[in-house]
């Protein structure tokens, strides 16, 4: 049987603080999106992440991680549906996007 968050007292929501100190809240579970985050957080290991809920990203600036952030959200309200619409990027942030995204295995 599965047991959930809440079963291993784990919040449902993560915070992700970006290079110049921004939060963003997070539900856990679109967090986890993140191939890195979702190890990050993972009860099993040994990481401060699992205990504390927060991440750390010394190398990702604010306006980055929130575009990141809002992938997260966007991604997971989306996830069964199709034909979902392109979401809107700004193309000065494509590059540093895509350097997070391959950082985060997103």
């Amino acid at each position: 049987m599965a047991t959930s968050n809440q079963d291993q007292g784990l919040s449902k929501y993560v915070t992700l603080v970006s290079s110049d100190g921004f939060e963003f809240v997070v539900l856990r579970e679109a967090a986890c999106i993140s191939g890195a985050i979702k190890r990050m957080l993972d009860p099993k290991s040994a990481f401060s992440e699992a205990r504390t809920g927060r991440c750390t990203f010394a190398e990702i600036n604010g306006i980055v991680l929130e575009k990141v952030a809002e992938y997260f959200c966007y991604h997971y309200k989306n996830r069964d549906r199709e034909d979902v619409p392109d979401m809107d990027i700004p193309p000065e942030l494509c590059l540093e996007l895509l350097m997070a995204a391959d950082y985060l295995d997103t």
